[in-house]
């Protein structure tokens, strides 16, 4: 029933020889890997009017200057990644390309910016698309539908993490329509907008606003680098292509470098056609109704019509299906890392579909408990956001440079030129977003960072000290056994107990016994009674509990039991019955787990279990 089920969500499994039909087309990539970077228009414009508002009605005309700064970082930045790609066509994500070049920690540290970045990743674009969901009822006169935004983020949540699960190839043609028709959308509100603008002039929005524009601060410096701080969210997944390299069809560096150059073109396009739109429409964060500044836009310029619902959904969807950057990513990066033994090794293997399922598993887990500490709320997580991608910016691009000066190959001069600049710009933008956002919630991901490196290298030193006892480099040859001894738990006497019996007695036929804990003197004289004629011709052992313990007679009986010969293994026997259904092993204790657990501390205690199947009921 569980194996139907699991089919049914996540499909049949596919074989490890067809893992090279599961590679993207430029297409279909462009949808995996830029879903995140291009939903970050409906949020990013809006991010710099929140911070440009506290400065008044004046300091809103900052907006368009402020998102220029942004459009020419990011074709820096992608101009670097381009460099990155062509460098590591297996895969150069800001922790190989750290790590490889600067050494273990900067590694380390780039991997767990990352992963808090995915993390946000998916709680931030979720929660942004319910936020358009609830625009999009406002306006249609259901304001109640806002009240449900967890339930609902957490309901997408649980679709694209099954969505994924399914396989990228999949999940890439799943994914590719709404990406598309959410650009086709945004390029037409553009386009249309300004050209009615500048023919016929902008009509401002009409909204309800809670207050009237107060100068709360002075416009200056301070406000400005503020802004531009909040509109860098825009630049979140510029990584990712250079992270997934190889899902990409051959040739894989040239097909990512070419995709990422399209991404870059429609994400700067689109960002500067809203943020003009919204300057010259007025449109601003409302707390009054929550309605979106593209929302706003998109009303004021088309009305309630059937083009205004398209645009809205389209959002919706994409920003939603935005998290899927981060289920492409993180699961990868999460690989290398298990590989590299800084995170369990369950991460680096491969589920039924050719995708790393446990790491899908974590990041869906972990978006689902920020969406319901923050109440899906991605204001409120956008202070959070940003910081680990562009310590992941910084520290990749300084590798590319080291690497370029140390491999010399050829055109290493203008590559390091490149990635140079984009070093220099994005730790110049780092330190802004800190000092910006250090107090609005920034400090949690620099305090978060140094724990999980503090965890990667743990868990390292786990893996290197396992590794070490267990190599055979100076080991001797286990000595000859010469004795061997058998011990039957015996709960009573009954036909599960019968094969296990048997068993011990094949095991050591002339040094067995079968041991009972006293817990209810009626019940151990009735077995007592009948042991002479079921009890296999195996010695009886009866322990006293007086205080109705059964673990600690068990555990102190065998230890003194092994101590007695130094050349034999003591092999435990423990007799098991399995039901029938699944569901009822919730109506049996689990006594028989608690006791192996235990006697696996014993060095050199055996235990086996002997199961004995039930039947269904008929």
């Amino acid at each position: 029933m569980v194996g139907q089920i699991k089919r049914f969500l996540v499909g049949k499994p596919i074989a490890t020889e067809h893992q090279h039909h599961e590679r993207l087309s430029r297409i279909t990539a462009l949808a995996v890997f830029s879903s995140d970077a291009l939903s970050s228009v409906a949020y990013a414009t809006e991010a710099i009017l929140t911070i440009l508002i506290l400065g008044g009605a004046a300091a809103l005309g900052l907006a368009l200057p402020v998102a220029g700064g942004i459009a020419v970082l990011l074709v820096v930045v992608a101009f670097s990644y381009r460099q990155t790609i062509r460098a590591y066509p297996k895969g150069g994500g800001g922790y190989i390309v750290a790590h490889e070049n600067l050494g273990k920690l900067p590694g380390l540290i780039a991997a767990g910016a990352l992963l808090i970045d995915y993390v946000l990743t998916v709680a931030v674009s979720i929660s942004a698309g319910v936020a358009a969901i609830t625009s999009l009822a406002i306006t249609w006169g259901a304001p109640w539908f806002k009240d449900y935004a967890v339930e609902i983020a957490l309901f997408c949540i649980i679709l694209v993490t099954l969505a994924n699960l399914r396989g990228v190839k999949e999940s890439g043609v799943i994914f590719a329509v709404p990406t598309y028709v959410f650009i086709a959308s945004i390029l037409v509100l553009v386009v249309y907008g300004i050209s009615i603008d500048l023919l016929f002039g902008a009509k401002p929005v009409e909204q309800h606003l809670a207050h009237e524009f107060i100068h709360g601060e002075t416009i200056g410096l301070w406000l400005i680098l503020r802004a531009f701080a909040a509109g860098c969210t825009a630049l979140t997944g510029i990584e990712a292509i250079s992270d997934g390299v190889p899902a990409f069809k051959s040739p894989e560096s040239k097909n990512a470098a070419s995709t990422l150059t399209w991404m870059v073109t429609i994400l700067v396009t689109m960002f500067l056609g809203i943020t003009w739109l919204a300057n010259a429409h007025g449109a601003i964060p409302n707390e009054l109704t929550h309605e979106t500044v593209i929302s706003q836009i998109a009303r004021t310029i088309f009305g309630n019509g059937p083009i205004y619902f398209v645009i809205q959904v389209a959002t919706a969807i994409i920003l939603v299906l935005a998290a899927n950057t981060a289920y492409a990513d993180f699961p990868r990066l999460a690989s290398f890392l298990s590989r590299d033994r800084f995170l369990p090794r369950q991460f680096s293997s491969r589920g039924d579909r050719l995708v790393f399922s446990n790491g899908i598993l974590a990041l869906g887990f972990f978006s689902a408990m920020l969406v319901v500490i923050f109440q899906a709320n991605e204001i409120a997580m956008l202070p959070l956001y940003a910081i680990g991608v562009f310590i992941s910016f910084t520290l990749s691009q300084s590798g590319m440079v080291r690497r370029h000066f140390r491999i010399k190959e050829e055109g290493w001069k203008r590559g390091a030129i490149i990635n140079s600049i984009g070093a220099s710009l994005t730790a110049i933008v780092l330190v802004v977003l800190t000092i910006t956002k250090f107090t609005h919630g920034a400090w949690a991901v620099m305090v978060l960072i140094p724990i999980l490196v503090i965890i990667f290298n743990s868990i390292h030193r786990h893996y290197h000290s396992v590794a070490r006892q267990l190599s055979l480099e100076g080991a001797d040859l286990p000595i000859a056994l010469r004795r061997h001894t058998a011990v039957v738990l015996v709960s009573g006497i009954h036909r599960g107990v019968l094969p296990a019996l048997q068993y011990g007695r094949s095991l050591a036929p002339d040094n067995v016994s079968a041991v009972y804990v006293n817990l209810d003197p009626d019940h151990t004289a009735k077995l007592q009674q009948r042991w002479s004629d079921w009890g296999c011709d195996v010695p009886l052992v009866v322990l006293e509990s007086p205080y109705r313990s059964l673990i600690t007679p068990l555990f102190n009986y065998i230890r003194e039991l092994d101590a007695r010969y130094d050349d034999d293994v003591l092999t435990v026997v423990l007799p098991e019955f399995v039901p029938a259904h699944w569901w009822e092993h919730l109506l049996h204790n689990q006594t028989g787990f608690l006791i192996k657990a235990t006697l696996m501390l014993n060095k050199n205690v055996v235990v086996t279990s002997i199961p004995y199947h039930l039947k269904r009921d008929v």
